[in-house]
């Protein structure tokens, strides 16, 4: 890839040129700070954010030069789980695993210790290819973590006491 002809420094929730350059991501790739990003029309874009972020399906990265591009969720391998929703729901969150809710089904990354537990409890699990936009955490962060905690959590760090009295078996 040549040196990229555009830099991002902002991200912004929403943008205003419709015809916009998209980058398509994976969720992984989604959690990111500095890095080359190749975009749809051929180019490329250097992000340089002063933090690492978690962007969204739908996120605008502003680039010096005033020109916005999209960011789109990536298809990826995942898992939909069909069966008793919320009781399934509570089973996938209590383990800290990313989690798309939809009206009739659950996505969540593969992992074959999620699937073999969800199928004990009875759910109907099935292998897809699709874009994978979880929920965010319910505290306002852009994403909630398994306990592998494989990315930085920033100068305030992860207190990953439980005081709380459940188990993460």
């Amino acid at each position: 890839m040549s040196a990229p002809a555009l830099t991002a420094r902002r991200v912004a929730d929403h943008g205003h040129d419709a015809g916009a350059p998209t980058v398509s991501l994976d969720y992984e790739a989604r959690f990111l700070r500095r890095k080359v990003l190749p975009l749809d029309d051929g180019r490329s874009v250097l992000v340089d954010l002063s933090q690492t972020t978690s962007l969204n399906h739908g996120d605008v990265l502003i680039c010096e030069d005033g020109t916005e591009v999209r960011v789109a969720a990536a298809a990826e391998p995942l898992l939909a789980v069909t069966g008793d929703l919320v009781r399934l729901a509570w089973h996938i969150g209590n383990r800290h695993t990313p989690c798309q809710v939809e009206a009739e089904r659950l996505l969540i990354r593969r992992d074959h210790v999620m699937r073999d537990m969800l199928g004990r409890l009875g759910a109907t699990v099935e292998e897809v290819t699709a874009p994978f936009r979880p929920e965010g955490g319910a505290y306002g962060h852009g994403r909630t973590h398994g306990h592998d905690h494989s990315h930085a959590h920033g100068p305030e760090g992860h207190n990953h006491a439980h005081p709380h009295s459940h188990s993460h078996d």
